[in-house]
C-alpha cells in the first residue's frame, strides 16, 4: 500500500491541546526540559535524535504523538522486560499498546498482530532482531505506520558501550518507510556516538535535542573496596527496605554478595545470565513489585530496568567505561527523588576488565575499549568534583565550584602534615623517569617485589620502599590531591603517566611545607544542593499507600510503579487529598488512573487521616501545619511512632481473634488496609496467629497448590488458576500464613 505521512490534526496544534492530552493521559500539567520541543518536531513530521538522561521523560516524546497520529507507532526496544513494563504503564493510562517478542505464544502473537492490523493499537513494541524476519517486514508494510521510535539508540554504534549488531537492521526501516519520521532516543552518547547514530539511521535532515546530562537528584561517591562489605551493609540498612541495585563483576560475586547481605538480615537476590530463565523472570518481577528490595546483579540486569524508585545503585567492581557507569547509575532516582550512587574501587579490579579487553580481536575496537577503561579509572581516582568530570566527558560544561552532591565536594577536611609523603611521592615519580603511571610508582614506594619493578631495577632506587607505612589506596588519594594542587600532572590517553610540574619541582627545591586532607577522609553526607528537596510527607500514610499499591499491582500482574510511583505516593501523603478533585491534582494521576485507582486510594487516605486526627486542609497548606493537632497547635508525635502505633493497634485486635471485617470497623480502616498491616507485621518477623482467619484445610491446600503450580507468590496467577470462587483478600491472608509456615518463599 502507498505510505503517506500522517499529519497532526490542525485542532491539536496549539500548546493548550497538547497539555490537555498530557494531563488526561499521563497525569502531568506541564512538559519537562525539551519534551515540548521534541514533540513539536515529531508532530511536524521531522526526524529527531533525543539525548535525555534516564528519568528525564524520553518515552513521552513518542508516546504522546502516538496518541494523535491516525496510524500506529512502532517502538524498537531492546529487552522483553522493558517492553512489558512500558506496555503495562501505557495500558494503565488508557493507551492501547502491545508488544511482540519470543515470550508470546503463537496464539497471543496472532491476536496481537490482528489487533494492530485492525487499528485497535496505538503503539507496537518490538525487538530489533525481529526486523530480520521477512514476514514481519511484509506485515509492517501493510500497516498505516505513523512514527518509528528507536529506544536505546546508542546500541547502533560500534563506538558505544553496548553495541548490538541487530540494531544495524534498523537501516532497513528507513529503506522501507522513507516518508515516516524517526525519533532515536538515548541517555548515553558521546559526540562520536551521536554522529554515528545520525549516519547509521540517516538522520542528516533531522534535529538533535541535547538535554543536560546532569542528574541533580543523584549523589556520587567512591569508597575503598577494602571496606565494601561493611559500608554497603550500612547503606542498605539505612534505606529501610527501599529498592537498590548492587552491580558486580562476575556471577560468583553476585552470589557471594547476595548471600552475605542475607546473613545481615537484608532481603537480596542474585541476578545473572547463569540462572535459569524462570528464576531470572521471577527475581525481576519480585524486584518490580517491591517484594525483593535488593538485586545483586551482573550487567545482565541491564536496560530492562524501568523501576523509578531505586534509591541506591552501588558498583561492587569497576565498570568497563564511563558510559556504562553513567547508564547504570542512571537507574537510580528516576522519579526525581534523592538517590545515591556508590563505587567501591580497588585498582586491582582494572586487571579484570583488561583480561576481557585483551580478548577483543579487532585492534581499533580493543584500543577504544582501553581508552574508555582508562577514563573510568581516572574517574575513580579523581581528586576533584566527580559530577564535573562526568558532564565534561559527555561534552557539557559545569561552572559551579562545588556540586554539593559528590564525595569530593562535601568531603570532611581532616588536615595532616603531608610534607614528607609528598616529597617521597614526587621524588619517586622523578626517579622512575616520569614515564610510568600511578600503579607502578606506588609499587616502588611500598617496596613491592612485582616482576616489572624487579626487571627495571627499580628495587635499587633510593625511593624504593619509602612509603611502606601507607596503603595503596591512601597513596592514590594523596597523588590525586597533589594533582589537584598542581604539583603532579597526569597525561591523557590509553596509558596515562605521571610527571612532576614546575611547581612540584619548586616544592622539592625550596623544601616547602604542605598540608593535605587525611587520605580517605570520611565523606560528609551529600548536601544535594542541586537536588529537589525530599518530599515532606507522613511516613505512616506513605507505607499504607505502598502496601495498597503492592496489592493492586499484584492483582493486575504489573510492576508496582505502573500503579503509581513513589513521587506520586509521597505527594498524596503530603497533601492528603480527600476527594476526586483534589486527588486528580496529584502528579501522575490521569483520567484512567483516577477512575481505576482513585476510590481505593482515597478510602485509604481518608481512613488514615480520620484514625490519626489529621484535619482536612487544602494542598497549599504547609506540611507542618497538616501534622499538628487542631487543638492548641501542639506538635504531633513523630511519624515513625504513629506508624508503629497503627500497626500495633491492628496486631492487638488480631490477637483477640477478631475477624478482618470487625478489625477494619473498629479501626475505621478498609479491609485491604488491615490486611496490608498484617503483611507488614509478618514481613517484620512478628509471629502472628492467623488460624481464625483461614478457611478449612482443603481450601487452604488448594490455594497452596495454586501458588506452587504457578511457580510464583503473585496473586493474579493463583487467582486465575483457582477461578472466581476465591477472592484476593482470602488469597492474601493465605499467602501470609503459608510464608510464615515456610511453605511459600518470601519472594
Amino acid at each position: 500500500m502507498a505510505l503517506t505521512l500522517t499529519k497532526w490534526p490542525a485542532n491539536l496544534m496549539d500548546n493548550s491541546a497538547l497539555l490537555s492530552i498530557l494531563k488526561a493521559r499521563f497525569g502531568y500539567d506541564s512538559f519537562r526540559g525539551n519534551q515540548g520541543k521534541v514533540i513539536a518536531n515529531v508532530l511536524a513530521g521531522r526526524d529527531s535524535l533525543v539525548l535525555m538522561p534516564t528519568g528525564g521523560g524520553k518515552s513521552l516524546c513518542y508516546q504522546l504523538p502516538a496518541m494523535a497520529f491516525d496510524g500506529v507507532t512502532l517502538v524498537i526496544s531492546p529487552l522483553i522486560a522493558l517492553m512489558k513494563d512500558q506496555v503495562d504503564a501505557l495500558n494503565a493510562n488508557g493507551i492501547a499498546a502491545r508488544f511482540i517478542n519470543s515470550a508470546l505464544s503463537s496464539s497471543e502473537m496472532e491476536q496481537t498482530l490482528s489487533e494492530v492490523r485492525q487499528g485497535q493499537v496505538k503503539l507496537l513494541y518490538a525487538a530489533p532482531e525481529r526486523l530480520i524476519l521477512p514476514g514481519f517486514r511484509r506485515y509492517l508494510r501493510n500497516l498505516d505506520l505513523s512514527l518509528i521510535a528507536i529506544d536505546e539508540a546508542h546500541c547502533i554504534s560500534e563506538w558505544g558501550h553496548e553495541f548490538r549488531p541487530d540494531y544495524r537492521n534498523l537501516r532497513q526501516l528507513r529503506e522501507d518507510f522513507p516518508s515516516v519520521p524517526v525519533i532515536a532516543l538515548t541517555a548515553t552518547a558521546t559526540e562520536q556516538v551521536r554522529e554515528d547514530i545520525i549516519a547509521q539511521l540517516d538522520l542528516q535532515q533531522g534535529q538533535v535535542f541535547l538535554s543536560s546530562f546532569n542528574r541533580a537528584n543523584l549523589s556520587y561517591s567512591v569508597q575503598p573496596k577494602s571496606s565494601s562489605s561493611e559500608l554497603l551493609t550500612a547503606m542498605l540498612q539505612r534505606l529501610g527496605g527501599q529498592s537498590a541495585i548492587v552491580y558486580c563483576f562476575s556471577r560468583q560475586e553476585t552470589e557471594d554478595v547476595a548471600e552475605d547481605l542475607n546473613r545481615q538480615g537484608l532481603a537480596a537476590k542474585p541476578y545473572h545470565a547463569g540462572l535459569d530463565p524462570e528464576t531470572r523472570r521471577r527475581t525481576q518481577e519480585n524486584f518490580a513489585q517491591g517484594t525483593v528490595p535488593i538485586i545483586v546483579a551482573t550487567v545482565a540486569f541491564g536496560m530492562g530496568v524501568d523501576k523509578p524508585d531505586i534509591r541506591l545503585v552501588a558498583h561492587y567492581s569497576l565498570p568497563k567505561s564511563l558510559e556504562s557507569y553513567y547508564q547504570e547509575t542512571g537507574r537510580a532516582g528516576r522519579d526525581g527523588l534523592p538517590s545515591e550512587c556508590v563505587l567501591f574501587y580497588a585498582y586491582a579490579d582494572k586487571a579484570k576488565q583488561d583480561y576481557f579487553i585483551n580478548q577483543i580481536e579487532d585492534p581499533s575496537e580493543r584500543r577504544n575499549a582501553r581508552q574508555k577503561l582508562a577514563k573510568m579509572v581516572e574517574f575513580a581516582e579523581l581528586p576533584t568534583c566527580r559530577r564535573r568530570f562526568i558532564l565534561e566527558y559527555f561534552g557539557e560544561s559545569w561552572e559551579d565550584e562545588n556540586c554539593g552532591a559528590c564525595d569530593k565536594c562535601v568531603r570532611l577536611e581532616e588536615p595532616f602534615d603531608a610534607t614528607e609523603i609528598a616529597q617521597k611521592v614526587l621524588s619517586a615519580v622523578i626517579r622512575t623517569g616520569e614515564r610510568f603511571g600511578a600503579n607502578h610508582v606506588i609499587q616502588v614506594l611500598i617496596g613491592s617485589r612485582a616482576k616489572r619493578v624487579l626487571e627495571l631495577g627499580h628495587d635499587q632506587l633510593s625511593v624504593y620502599g619509602l612509603a611502606k607505612d601507607f596503603g595503596q589506596t591512601q597513596l592514590r588519594d594523596i597523588m590525586g590531591q597533589l594533582q589537584a594542587r598542581g604539583l603532579l600532572s597526569r597525561s591523557n590517553g590509553e596509558y596515562p603517566t605521571l610527571t612532576v610540574t614546575d611547581d612540584g619541582r619548586e616544592f622539592l627545591r625550596q623544601r616547602l611545607t604542605l598540608s593535605l586532607s587525611q587520605p580517605n577522609a570520611t565523606p560528609a553526607k551529600p548536601s544535594r544542593a542541586n537536588s529537589p528537596p525530599d518530599t515532606e510527607c507522613d511516613e505512616g500514610l506513605f507505607e499504607e499507600l505502598r502496601s495498597l499499591r503492592r496489592t493492586l499491582a499484584e492483582a493486575r500482574n504489573v510492576a508496582a510503579f505502573v500503579v503509581f510511583n513513589d513521587a506520586s505516593l509521597r505527594r498524596m501523603a503530603s497533601v492528603f487529598p480527600r476527594n476526586v478533585e483534589e486527588f486528580s491534582r496529584i502528579p501522575g494521576v490521569g483520567k484512567a488512573k483516577l477512575e481505576q485507582y482513585g476510590p481505593e486510594f482515597l478510602e485509604t487516605i481518608c481512613n488514615y487521616a480520620e484514625a490519626n486526627g489529621i484535619p482536612h486542609r487544602t494542598d497549599s497548606a504547609p506540611p507542618e501545619a497538616r501534622l499538628r493537632e487542631e487543638q492548641g497547635e501542639k506538635d504531633r508525635e513523630p511519624a515513625e511512632r504513629r506508624r508503629g502505633a497503627t500497626y500495633e493497634a491492628t496486631e492487638e485486635l488480631l490477637s483477640g481473634k477478631l475477624p478482618i471485617g470487625v478489625i477494619a470497623q473498629q479501626r475505621g480502616l478498609a479491609e485491604t488496609t488491615v490486611i496490608g498491616h498484617i503483611e507488614r507485621l509478618a514481613d517484620a518477623g512478628v509471629a502472628l496467629d492467623l488460624a481464625h482467619l483461614l478457611p478449612d484445610g482443603e481450601r487452604l491446600n488448594r490455594m497452596a497448590e495454586a501458588f506452587e503450580v504457578c511457580g510464583s507468590s503473585f496473586l493474579k496467577p493463583a487467582w486465575e488458576f483457582l477461578g472466581s470462587e476465591f477472592d484476593y483478600n482470602e488469597l492474601r491472608l493465605a499467602r501470609i500464613y503459608l510464608r510464615q509456615e515456610g511453605r511459600l518463599p518470601d519472594g
